[in-house]
């Protein structure tokens, strides 16, 4: 497996609650709570390409859709990641580019913003992270200002390249400098709790499991 490869099935197979513990535990923010998952199952991982949206003129060039950029930029690894803070309700991902994005192996879409055609991605399976749904076109409403730049989504900017995990409790942002560390210490997390389960089953009371231990558990070392 690949470094890349390798650092992304670790990844995925942690829940954002143990990589957000980690997180606190290191000190480093990327927790972004309320973009529920509401299409496709289970944890993805991958690699942030980003869509940033706003109000007025479209930047100078050819005109083009918004986010069809990045699906061209996409690969097997890819989670898009869009910006749509303008206030304007206006869907800045739908149908269409849910299938250009499945065809691009594209792995989910993470928006701060609202989404459309939210039926179609349930029933092609495509993972889709939002705060709004909307049933109103971006024509005429909002446009794309750029595509992998910085981008916000709760209190956290993505930077194009970031390694992105979402599931159920939230999403999780972690540059990669700082991946090998989140890991470390999120594996280490699961590994604590996995003995605490056991000592459940094995009907330990429960103020012993969750002691002094479990409360300091995020404390750095």
């Amino acid at each position: 497996m690949s470094g890349l490869a390798d650092t992304l099935a670790r990844l995925a197979a942690i829940d954002t609650c143990a990589l957000s513990d980690a997180l606190d535990k290191l000190g480093l923010a990327g927790q972004v709570t309320g973009l529920r998952r509401e299409s496709g199952a289970g944890r993805v991982a991958g690699v942030a390409v980003t869509v940033k949206l706003g109000t007025g003129d479209p930047p100078p060039g050819p005109p083009t859709h918004l986010g069809c950029n990045a699906i061209e930029a996409a690969d097997a690894n890819t989670i898009i990641v869009v910006e749509q803070r303008t206030g304007v309700e206006a869907g800045c991902w739908g149908g269409l580019l849910t299938r250009g994005a499945i065809h691009a192996g594209v792995r989910a879409v993470v928006a701060d913003g609202p989404v459309r055609d939210i039926d179609e991605a349930r029933e092609l399976g495509f993972a889709v992270f939002t705060n709004r749904l909307t049933c109103l076109t971006a024509r005429a409403r909002v446009v794309e200002k750029a595509t992998n730049v910085p981008v916000e989504i709760g209190t956290v900017t993505v930077h194009p390249g970031d390694l992105i995990v979402a599931d159920g409790s939230a999403v999780i942002v972690i540059r990669p400098e700082d991946a090998d560390a989140v890991l470390t210490a999120a594996e280490g997390i699961v590994a604590r709790e996995a003995a605490m389960i056991a000592e459940i089953a094995r009907g330990t009371r429960m103020g012993a499991v969750l002691g002094g231990n479990y409360e300091h558990m995020l404390q750095k070392d």
